[in-house]
């Protein structure tokens, strides 16, 4: 029986409930009318919402049945309307893509404004079969080919409240049944029969024909769908469990990413981990592009160890040595990471004494009363004899030049220098330079300065040191 088919569905699959309210979308079709019908009957709490797309004449006639079917159960009752042509207009969206962006934005808002668990609509048997095609025309893979589920979150509008569509194993035929069994006298909208519309070429002309290669077609589409939503559940939960182990940090308008993990997976499953990644960051770019993905996954492979690498939908990849960034172009990426100058120009650093710099790193400075070991870290030796005080510490400035420590007092451009040993290049316009007089003493983190080594004649010595925390 349907009622006792489509209550399990609500229970075990929309898993809705049945005393907190959930916002029902109704236009008046048979589809939807048969929806709020068959919930009514079972008793769930509902408010009913119908949105005027400003399309046809009787938009206004519409609505007005809509708000008689919904008083007559003694069910609240929301409205709304928006200029789809105007909107299509304005985004460059087909006129089914507009009605359903400003259709699903009022849902949701109306869903928040009033607490409701989610949004329900009357997707059919049928209308998953279309979507399968669409899809499969346009070229989709596993995330298409396997339809619309009873249950998911589209991000575009809500991350919190789910869409459920409790209709999706039930054909047309059996709710036009319901309809005539239960005198339900729903509208007929004269555009479903507009083939000039993608989706009605689908239903009108397309399916008929492939029904005659196989009667049972739209069955088997069906089936098969339901069988990739299953065979989908498993790869997510892999993908899952990639994202938990690859993904180091993620905000609103980035996603970081360490760069060994990402390239330890399967192909397959990079390119769901940067589609992951983009449906965070561009929870409304619908379609991403294969090339784009084949593009940034082989940009990562090549071996570089810095760069920027566009991605699709105004993001951008950029790596940084072992990690890597999705980001949005105008995103303002943390630099926490890495020692960075604090607003001033510069700094005094006394010695004994200390400087505070961005991100919870200071720099120190001490006698002390023996060399440790020189090198490429986070602390160095000087000689107190050749260093002009007091120390200060400032970015770096047009036309600085470095004498590293191992290159025989040859100076080089302070640029170069930086990109030889790596520095990241967001962090060198704001890395702190120790500085002697005009001299650069110390670049924190790398090298000393060769003027200021410890030599057999040193007989003071300056420990510095980059500490965090």
């Amino acid at each position: 029986m349907l009622l006792t088919r489509i209550e399990r569905i609500l229970q075990d699959e929309c898993l809705l409930k049945k005393d907190v309210p959930t916002l029902v979308g109704v236009s008046g079709g048979p589809d939807s009318l048969c929806l709020l019908d068959v919930l009514h009957r079972l008793g769930y709490a509902l408010i009913v919402a119908h949105f005027d797309h400003r399309l046809r004449e009787e938009a206004a006639s519409e609505q007005a049945f809509v708000v008689r079917m919904a008083r007559q159960r003694g069910l609240p009752v929301v409205t709304g309307q928006g200029d789809v042509e105007a909107f299509r207009r304005e985004t460059g969206q087909s006129l089914e893509e507009a009605a359903r962006s400003l259709r699903y934005r009022f849902l949701f808002e109306q869903a928040a404004r009033h607490n409701a668990q989610a949004v329900a609509v009357g997707h059919t048997a049928d209308d998953q079969v279309e979507t399968v095609l669409m899809h499969l025309l346009r070229g989709a893979g596993l995330d298409g080919l396997k339809g619309m589920t009873p249950r998911g979150t589209l991000p575009t509008w809500s991350r919190e409240i789910p869409l459920v569509r409790p209709l999706l194993h039930t054909w047309r035929d059996e709710v036009l049944a319901w309809c005539r069994e239960n005198e339900l006298q729903p509208l007929f909208d004269r555009s479903n029969l507009d083939t000039t519309l993608f989706r009605n070429r689908l239903r009108h002309e397309l399916i008929p024909l492939l029904e005659g290669y196989n009667p049972r077609f739209r069955e088997r589409v069906l089936r098969t769908a339901q069988t990739l939503a299953a065979d989908h559940a498993i790869i997510e939960g892999v993908v899952s469990a990639a994202w938990q182990g690859s993904v180091l940090r993620e905000g609103k308008a980035y996603v970081c990413m360490s760069r060994r993990d990402f390239l330890a997976q399967l192909a397959g499953v990079q390119a769901r981990l940067l589609r992951r990644a983009i449906r965070h960051l561009r929870p409304d770019l619908r379609d991403v592009d294969f090339d784009a993905l084949a593009r940034a996954a082989a940009f990562l492979r090549s071996g570089r160890r810095h760069g920027q690498c566009d991605l699709v939908g105004g993001l951008s990849v950029f790596l940084e040595g072992e990690r890597f960034w999705i980001a949005r172009h105008e995103a303002d990426l943390p630099t926490g990471e890495w020692p960075q100058m604090p607003e001033a120009a510069s700094l005094r650093l006394d010695v004994p004494g200390g400087v505070q710099l961005a991100g919870g790193w200071r720099l120190i400075a001490q006698p002390s009363p023996a060399p440790g070991p020189q090198g490429e870290a986070s602390e160095a030796w000087l000689d107190a004899d050749r260093l002009v005080f007091p120390l200060t510490v400032r970015p770096r400035q047009p036309g600085d030049r470095f004498q590293p420590l191992g290159m025989a007092g040859q100076p080089v451009k302070l640029s170069e220098f930086m990109i030889n040993v790596k520095v990241p290049r967001r962090a060198r316009a704001r890395w702190p330079l120790v500085c002697s007089g005009e001299r650069i003493a110390w670049v924190p983190g790398y090298r000393p300065g060769h003027p200021f080594r410890i030599t057999s004649r040193t007989r003071r010595f300056v420990r510095l040191a980059l500490e965090r925390g």
